[in-house]
């Protein structure tokens, strides 16, 4: 865990700064304000837990102002990449290719959460069931019906709608898509050869939706509509979520505790490299939801200013400490304490000179 006496340390940078404004009649009054004004953009997939990760800090913090910009994974990392703001946020981390065109920087788990599959046939009652198979058959377009017999084998003696299907994805470079497309390709070698993973796809079908927002609000204005979004979304929209059956053959609910069923199951790769992937778990992770996935902070490891870096690190200490709570509350998956420590070794580079030129 990290120590409360951090933010002396903040108090104590802020006074620094306050003395050499003072000093300086060439610089503005409003300076060290100014540098305490924190500026993140990236994954929709976070934005519920970010908004209540910023009200928590400031409410302790009342000289720091942090605006986070729900802009999509893929948005936030080029926003990062022109050096445009102080952190991003990411459910897809960087690989090793990428980070070569990318500013010094760390990147490291802040939670992890299922992506659930949502969709609108108002008349039925009983929770949908879909296998991968199923899913990657009605996202490459070969499903149309949701009476297809597929379908109706999955949940027997269920009374479906005769609805036609309408897929939603997203429209924006997205880290929640990347989670989505990943598990599709683990499950499907057609997807994997037609399609693919990543951030952004070549949609077989559908209509594109910006953001969690945008898909989840086609599925809620769509009879027969189907998307892929963040649980909160789908509670927030009262849009239930279907069960997906994981490698054990159990149908699992997407939640916390199936969430962190997923984590456990990596735990091993995790260990050796934060950015493993936690889809698809194996058959001995017999209550894992296989759609999960962890969700980067993304940090220069040499920010705009001693001021703006201190801030920066002591709010992601807040985050990956007290702010799990807060996360569990709003349906994330709480990181376990093996990867907390992670965290704080890897936040450790950030503001170390000696670190800036290399990434982890």
């Amino acid at each position: 865990m990290f120590r409360a006496s951090k933010s002396l340390v903040i108090a104590t940078v802020f006074m620094v700064a306050l003395v050499a404004v003072s000093c300086n009649s060439g610089q503005k009054s409003g300076a060290v304000q100014e540098s305490s004004q924190i500026i993140g953009a990236g994954s929709t997939f976070i934005y519920p837990a970010m908004t209540r990760w910023i009200e928590g800090f400031q409410s302790s913090h009342p000289g720091v102002k942090i605006n986070y910009q729900s802009i999509g994974s893929g948005g936030g990392i080029q926003q990062l990449k022109k050096e445009l703001v102080d952190f991003g946020a990411s459910d897809a981390a960087l690989d090793d290719q990428q980070l070569k065109d990318m500013p010094a920087v760390v990147q490291l788990p802040e939670s992890a959460g299922p992506v659930c599959v949502t969709y609108n046939l108002p008349d039925l009652k009983t929770p949908l069931k879909l296998s991968g198979d199923t899913l990657s058959a009605i996202y490459l377009g070969k499903i149309k019906s949701w009476q297809d017999p597929q379908i109706m084998k999955e949940n027997p003696g269920v009374a479906i709608p005769n609805h036609e299907i309408v897929v939603a994805h997203r429209s924006d470079g997205s880290g929640t898509t990347n989670i989505f497309t990943t598990y599709l390709s683990k499950v499907s070698p057609e997807w994997d050869k037609r399609v693919g993973k990543g951030i952004s796809v070549n949609w077989p079908t559908g209509l594109g939706g910006k953001g969690s927002e945008g898909v989840s609000g086609i599925v809620k204005q769509t009879p027969g509509g189907i998307g892929y979004v963040e649980l909160t979304y789908a509670k927030q929209n009262n849009l239930p979520v279907a069960l997906v059956r994981n490698r054990a053959g159990s149908w699992i609910e997407p939640n916390a505790a199936s969430t962190t069923a997923a984590i456990d199951a990596f735990r091993d790769e995790l260990s050796k490299d934060v950015r493993a992937a936690i889809v698809d778990p194996p058959e001995t992770a017999k209550d894992a939801y296989p759609v999960a996935g962890l969700t980067y902070l993304i940090i220069p490891k040499q920010g705009k200013g001693p001021v703006k870096t201190q801030v920066v690190k002591s709010f992601v200490e807040y985050i990956v400490a007290q702010g799990q709570d807060e996360a569990e509350k709003l349906s994330y998956a709480k990181l376990p304490p093996t990867l907390q420590q992670q965290d704080q070794a890897l936040l450790a580079q950030v503001g170390n000179k000696a670190s800036a030129a290399s990434h982890p």
